[in-house]
């Protein structure tokens, strides 16, 4: 807010602020309300492959791209193979999770899982065609957040979050994460999503949702020692594929449009 203040950016703009209330309650607090939700009863295997399906939902959803994102099978193929790819990367963890013992609370949780992907996209393609003032770039998300945010203290206070709460009892690790995340997580990675979003077709900026697993097998296995199997190498190779087949038509329509200058001129 005070980056966008400097910037003179219209911050307390009604349309902005009503449309940031919307998306940032769908993207950051019933999404990420419901996920935190599921990770009590789903293993982190299963919740990282449906959560790479946002990726076909903004597919599905996006209706104003369906006459171009339909005649264009590389992007249909690129996100349907990257999907492949992200299952195999934790497949033998699903495995795994399958094998133990399930109840109810597994079934409630898959339910909530397929909701949170699917609101996730509907926030996205949301936020991508409501109204924004020009010259907005950091506003947005902050008011998104700052909303979010207020909906979460609310809700921990309702819950009791809050009266058990005890400083002392977190671990400085934890407090450098939360800093972490603060700063990579929401200041940029989320300020950069809402804003990719405004500029790129949506499903094109969707394809974060196949990178994000790759890149934390990278960090894994470089910082926390975890074995990387041929099956998750393979997965690896094939997201990379998917996303590169989403960008081959980009690439060629740059191609001719650099062409096509020299001509006009």
């Amino acid at each position: 807010m005070v980056w966008s203040s400097k910037h003179k950016e219209p911050i307390w703009n009604k349309q902005l602020i009503k449309n940031a209330a919307i998306t940032g309650t769908l993207l950051l607090f019933i999404d990420m309300g419901l996920v935190m939700m599921v990770q009590r009863y789903l293993h982190s295997s299963l919740i990282a492959i449906m959560a790479s399906s946002t990726a076909i939902w903004m597919l599905l959803i996006d209706k104003r791209m369906w006459h171009t994102n339909f005649k264009n099978w590389n992007t249909i193929a690129g996100l349907l193979v990257g999907f492949v790819g992200v299952v195999l990367l934790f497949g033998e963890q699903l495995l795994f999770s399958f094998q133990e013992s399930g109840d109810a609370n597994k079934a409630i949780g898959m339910c909530l899982l397929i909701l949170s992907t699917f609101i996730w996209a509907s926030g996205s393609v949301y936020s991508k065609y409501s109204y924004q003032p020009k010259a907005v770039t950091f506003a947005n998300a902050a008011w998104q957040m700052t909303i979010a945010g207020s909906l979460f203290w609310i809700a921990s206070f309702l819950n009791g979050d809050v009266q058990k709460f005890n400083a002392v009892f977190i671990p400085n690790s934890a407090w450098f994460a939360i800093i972490y995340l603060i700063i990579f997580g929401s200041l940029l990675a989320y300020s950069s999503y809402i804003w990719l979003l405004k500029i790129r077709p949506a499903t094109e900026v969707s394809t974060h949702a196949y990178i994000n697993p790759l890149v934390a097998v990278f960090l894994g296995s470089t910082f926390g020692n975890e074995h990387i199997t041929m099956i998750q190498i393979a997965g690896l190779i094939i997201i990379l594929c998917g996303v590169a087949l989403i960008n081959v038509i980009k690439i060629k329509k740059d191609k001719r449009i650099k062409q096509a200058r020299p001509e006009q001129g």
